[in-house]
C-alpha cells in the first residue's frame, strides 16, 4: 500500500506542537477563564432580497468566521461555507449572519483547508445550486466519496478561469486535520479572485510567514480577507494563526487597498476573544497612523458593496 502524501510548509516550518504542549497550554486555559459574553454585533439590516437578485454589482457579505458570499461578474461565490451550531468539541458563539435558506444559489465554493471550522460536510449538502468546489490538493477524495462529481484539486500558484474570473490558490502557512491518520494528507491556502475590475484575496487560516511578500510580487490585491484571531497563546499559536499585529504587516506587505478582518468571534479556537481581537487591530492601526477608511470592520451579516 503506498503511502499518503503529506503537505509541508514554505520553508518547511512547522507547528511543532508535541502532546506535552497541548497539555500545558490546556492547563493555562483553565486558569485563564475568558469572558465571552461580549459577542461580535450582527447588522441591524440584512439585505438578502438584493443579494438574491444581484447579478451586476460585486458584493462582499461576511456570513461569520471565514464565511464570505462574494458576488462578482454574477457570479455567487462563498468561502470555507460553515453553518453548524457547534464544533465537535465547541458551541458556536454567534449565529450566522444570513440563513442558509436566504442565500442566493452559489456558483463557486472555495475552501482554504480541511479543519472543521472550515470544512462542514452538511453545510455544503444544505447549500442552493450546485457549485464546482475548488478545494487543496489532496481533498478531492473526501468530496467524491460524498457523492460531489464538480470538485477542481489545486497545488500552489494554481490558476482558473471562469467567465473572465480567474481563481488562483495560494501559499498559507499553517496545517491541517481531521482524523487520527490524516494530517497534513491535504493542503492548505488562500484563494485570489480577479476580475478586470476588482481583487480578492481570502487569506483562509495561517500565521505570519514570508508566503505575503512572495504573493504581493505576484499580483495587485485590492481586498484582503484577513483573519486576526485565535493566537493566544502566543508561544502555542504563533506559527499557526496570525496575530492582529502581524495582520497588519501582512495588509501593508500585500499593498491592499481595504483590510477586512476575520476568523474571530464565532468560535473560541483559542484563548483570545472576538472584541480583543478586534481591539488590538484597532490599536494596530492607529499606531501605525494608516488610514481609517482602509479598514472595514464588517457586522456579521454586512454587505460591503465594492
Amino acid at each position: 500500500m503506498s503511502l499518503k502524501k503529506r503537505y509541508a510548509n514554505l520553508d518547511h516550518v512547522s507547528s511543532g506542537n508535541s502532546l506535552p504542549d497541548l497539555l500545558r497550554w490546556q492547563n493555562e486555559r483553565r486558569k485563564n477563564q475568558k469572558d465571552l459574553s461580549m459577542l461580535i454585533e450582527q447588522a441591524p439590516h440584512k439585505e438578502s432580497n438584493r443579494l438574491i437578485a444581484n447579478r451586476t454589482e460585486a458584493s462582499i457579505t461576511w456570513i461569520g468566521h471565514s464565511t464570505f458570499l462574494i458576488q462578482m461578474n454574477g457570479i455567487n461565490m462563498i468561502t470555507d461555507p460553515v453553518w453548524a451550531s457547534r464544533m465537535p468539541i465547541m458551541k458556536r458563539l454567534t449565529e450566522p449572519g444570513i440563513k442558509l435558506n436566504e442565500l442566493p444559489e452559489i456558483d463557486i465554493v472555495f475552501i482554504s483547508h480541511g479543519h472543521y471550522d472550515h470544512l462542514d460536510f452538511p453545510t455544503l449538502r444544505r447549500l442552493k445550486g450546485k457549485p464546482t468546489y475548488f478545494v487543496p490538493a489532496g481533498l478531492k477524495n473526501a468530496f467524491k466519496r460524498r457523492g460531489y462529481k464538480k470538485v477542481v484539486e489545486a497545488e500552489w500558484y494554481d490558476s482558473f478561469l471562469l467567465d473572465d474570473l480567474t481563481f488562483t490558490f495560494v501559499p498559507a502557512q499553517h496545517w491541517t486535520k481531521r482524523t487520527l491518520t490524516d494530517t497534513n494528507t491535504s493542503h492548505w491556502g488562500g484563494w485570489i479572485i480577479e476580475s478586470k475590475e476588482h481583487s480578492v484575496y481570502f487569506v483562509g487560516d495561517t500565521g505570519y510567514f514570508r508566503g505575503f511578500q512572495e504573493i504581493a510580487a505576484k499580483f495587485t490585491i485590492q481586498t484582503v480577507l484577513m483573519p486576526i484571531g485565535a493566537y493566544e497563546p502566543d508561544w502555542f499559536m504563533k506559527v499557526d494563526h496570525i496575530n492582529p499585529e502581524d495582520a497588519v504587516k501582512a495588509f501593508l506587505e500585500l499593498s491592499g487597498k481595504t483590510f477586512i478582518p476575520m476568523h474571530y468571534g464565532a468560535y473560541h479556537l483559542a484563548d483570545d476573544t472576538g472584541p480583543e481581537a478586534i481591539e488590538r487591530l484597532d490599536i494596530e492601526w492607529n499606531r501605525r497612523q494608516l488610514d481609517p477608511s482602509q479598514l472595514k470592520k464588517m457586522l456579521i451579516g454586512e454587505t460591503y458593496w465594492l
